[in-house]
């Protein structure tokens, strides 16, 4: 009887543990916050040994490695998660990032329009693409897809800056400078100094 109840006792306190810890939380999610990238890689690699499908955890090694100057890894990673969730956005909007870092704007166009289809998708996706169409000379292009990140999210403080500093890349001074007050009243960085330069 008394080893029943400490079989039960220890069934309990397990299920209690189980209960109050997060079973979707990664030791390398730990070491990522804290800006332990190689740490938090190697914690994620021992995990996807034993599931190599786990699209949280390949998602999550890819920031690692990118977070690390990996760029090719977090690129396998991406492709890899996407290839097991095609409709996953934050994947989509991380290789549409990772491209434009490499400067290659036609993949960065194609990864964060693929994310601004899917419902749900945040301001990034627009934003993003509109910032790959300025690279690529697309200037009328690129304004709507700034419109449509500033829509889904009116408090996108680099949107507005951005913007403004397209329009006046195509000679719109008086536009752009409502542009930059709004990301003023945002407190985006950089904003003030463009009321200065262009809208004295």
């Amino acid at each position: 009887m008394r080893k029943l109840n400490q079989v039960l006792l220890m069934t309990v306190l397990t299920g209690m543990l189980w209960a109050c810890s997060k079973p979707d939380q990664n030791p390398g999610d730990k070491y990522f916050s804290s800006g332990q990238y190689e740490e938090a890689i190697s914690e994620y690699t021992a995990s996807l040994k034993y599931s190599p499908n786990d699209v949280r955890n390949l998602y999550n090694r890819g920031r690692a490695y990118e977070e690390n100057g990996d760029f090719e890894n977090a690129k396998n990673d991406f492709v890899k998660a996407l290839e097991l969730d095609p409709n996953n956005f934050q994947v989509l909007l991380s290789l549409a990032n990772l491209h434009h870092k490499e400067k290659n704007y036609t993949n960065a166009l194609l990864y964060a329009s693929r994310a601004e289809e899917i419902s749900g998708a945040p301001a990034m996706a627009s934003f993003i693409k509109a910032r790959a169409l300025h690279q690529m000379g697309k200037s009328e292009e690129a304004l709507n897809s700034y419109a449509n990140a500033i829509k889904r999210d009116k408090e996108f403080g680099q949107a507005y800056y951005n913007r403004g500093l397209l329009k006046v890349a195509m000679g719109n001074i008086g536009s752009s400078c409502e542009d930059f007050q709004l990301a003023r009243s945002l407190e985006y960085p950089g904003s003030q100094e463009a009321l200065d330069k262009y809208c004295k």
